[in-house]
């Protein structure tokens, strides 16, 4: 029955920490636009496939 009663409250401290860890990441705004980040690799990925680097110019003229 003690190894029961230690295995409950390490449950109920894991979820009080959890708990206090959402309710700390809502209060400091960590969820706000969530999906601007998706957004933001998925344009970066299509302008290298719109407008590809151009290659370095040597002595002012292009590589041909």
């Amino acid at each position: 029955m003690d190894l029961t009663g230690l295995a409950v409250v390490a449950s109920l401290l894991m979820a009080a920490a959890t708990a206090f860890a959402f309710v700390w990441a809502v209060k400091k705004d960590y969820f706000r636009d969530i999906e601007d980040t998706k957004y933001q690799v998925f344009w970066s990925d299509l302008e290298e496939l719109v407008d590809p680097p151009k290659e370095k110019k040597e002595n002012g003229s292009p590589k041909a």
